[in-house]
């Protein structure tokens, strides 16, 4: 009997603890920048994912995939992702050319308090974008997905031997997670060759 009571209690405890339900991403096209599993792990660490348990250095965290995919400048690039937990929010798209430290960082949030800690309330988009963004507030909803989110984005007219899709999912009505707080991120390595046919976009670095 004591056993079955302890049991009950921990169960009890278990349901009332406070519980942060993580929102989780597979990215589908491109071809990702490092192994996913199923729900998309590890994608919590940012630029790019992984977390700092399997990081393998700052620049490197998670397993490389080896993947680079061939885009044309100036043109359309099909991106394509599965949202595999539910959680209110929305997207934005950037795009490094020489080195991922050109990133943007994580959004600003608005945080409220709650008898769970700080939640997220929103996120600052940028509007108009500008380099490094390329779209940004994307697929915003509040209400489970069923279908994959997919767009075209159009790539800045540029030469480069591996820039890095940055994706990242801002989080609404999220606990802070010990890597990347209230974002999550994948990404996906390109080499770009540029419309010779098109002038080419000096806003991005090393481009002439």
């Amino acid at each position: 009997m004591k056993r079955f009571v302890g049991l009950c209690v921990a169960a009890s405890a278990a349901i009332l603890a406070p519980q942060f339900v993580s929102a989780h991403f597979k990215l589908l096209a491109p071809e990702s920048a490092i192994m996913e599993n199923a729900l998309g792990d590890p994608q919590k660490l940012g630029p790019c994912g992984g977390t700092t348990a399997n990081a393998k250095g700052p620049a490197n965290p998670g397993t490389p995939t080896g993947i680079v995919s061939k885009a044309v400048g100036g043109s359309k690039l099909h991106v394509k992702v599965q949202e595999t937990v539910y959680h209110p929010g929305h997207y934005r798209i950037s795009l490094s050319v020489a080195s991922r430290t050109e990133l943007p960082p994580d959004p600003e949030v608005t945080l409220r308090d709650s008898d769970k800690g700080p939640q997220s309330v929103s996120a600052v988009i940028m509007n108009p974008v500008r380099p490094p963004v390329l779209v940004d507030g994307l697929w915003p909803h509040q209400s489970k997905m069923a279908d994959a989110l997919e767009t075209d984005v159009t790539l800045p007219n540029i030469n480069c031997a591996k820039c890095t899709l940055q994706i990242a999912q801002f989080m609404a009505e999220h606990g802070r997670n010990k890597d990347g707080d209230f974002t999550y991120h994948h990404c996906a390595d390109l080499q770009i060759t540029a419309d010779a046919s098109k002038p080419i976009d000096t806003r991005w670095p090393g481009q002439r």
